[in-house]
């Protein structure tokens, strides 16, 4: 169990007053810079990728993308080349995150928001196979079949370290979020958290990742849509003051996109009573936290009160 992410108990005012437990697996704690989900997703995927003798991998992203940052940190450690296509301009090469990945060895290449609509396109996608043969494709986010494997691992460690009733998980790109569904065969209340506007959008997204693996529809999952604040990156000056609390209660450092707005939607849900007495939840931490460099640097949040995690140095 040496090498499971930490599983930590969270002490709260409001857990006490209804009578819940929550634990909170720290998956941020895996890695410096390939922390959290980014490097359950792309374990088998550079596995993959080292097995059949691929040269570098291909993927997508915005100007402040944690995969991005990921992916150019991950192909540096393994000595294959990266090649990122950017939703942006030229421009954004020098910001936070970006300046990061050229540094690891990552080609940019930007392009418009037109043409990156056409990132999940077949035939966009075979001309990317055709330019560039030795390369591996991974999705926008790292979701892909090969990623919900990573991603599964999760319910067999939880199943060894603690019992709990319900799982709750941010959702961006629903990869994360199908690899849970797909690796518990416990049938445990899996609560997804949308951090962007979308309607039937994830819901298709997981359907689509979980087709090769489960014949039969699951309905032990559900994805809450209310709670992203405005959107995607977007948060309001009282969501971050209720998250700085949280954080210094609780001692676990969050960031405002992603595991922040599923910390922000388990207290109202929690104040509204959705959870009965005596429950058991779980809190996954799929870390992030490079993102609030970029943040910071956008002047969205104040340096002083969100502090950043130590950089690792190049290998």
């Amino acid at each position: 169990m040496s090498n499971f992410s930490e599983l930590q108990t969270l002490q709260h005012p409001l857990f006490e007053q209804y009578q819940l437990q929550v634990q909170i697996k720290r998956d941020d704690l895996i890695d410096p810079i390939i922390s959290g989900n980014k490097w359950r997703k792309l374990k088998y995927n550079l596995k993959h990728v080292k097995e059949n003798g691929y040269k570098g991998i291909i993927s997508f992203g915005g100007a402040y993308s944690n995969h991005i940052h990921a992916l150019a940190f991950a192909c540096n450690q393994h000595d294959l080349h990266a090649l990122g296509i950017i939703r942006g301009e030229a421009h954004y090469a020098e910001n936070f995150t970006l300046s990061k990945a050229r540094k690891w060895g990552m080609t940019l290449h930007f392009v418009d928001r037109q043409t990156y609509r056409e990132r999940n396109c077949e035939k966009y996608l075979q001309q990317l196979s055709q330019q560039f043969p030795d390369y591996f494709i991974i999705p926008e986010g790292g979701s892909n079949v090969l990623a919900l494997r990573g991603v599964a691992e999760i319910c067999h460690e939880l199943n060894i370290q603690t019992q709990y009733d319900t799982l709750i998980t941010p959702v961006g790109s629903a990869g994360t979020i199908s690899g849970l569904i797909s690796g518990d065969n416990n049938q445990h209340n899996i609560l997804g958290i949308a951090v962007l506007k979308q309607t039937d959008y994830l819901t298709e997204e997981v359907s689509a990742l979980l087709n090769d693996k489960h014949n039969q529809p699951l309905n032990n999952w559900q994805i809450f849509n209310n709670y992203h604040d405005g959107g995607y990156a977007k948060f309001s000056p009282e969501s971050l003051t209720k998250l700085q609390a949280f954080s210094a209660v609780t001692g676990v450092p969050f960031e405002p996109i992603y595991s922040g707005k599923m910390i922000l939607a388990l207290l109202d849900l929690i104040n509204i009573g959705y959870f009965q007495p005596h429950h058991k939840i779980v809190l996954l931490h799929t870390g992030g936290l490079q993102g609030l460099g970029g943040l910071i640097e956008q002047n969205k949040l104040k340096a002083s009160e969100w502090p950043l995690p130590l950089e690792q140095p190049v290998r």
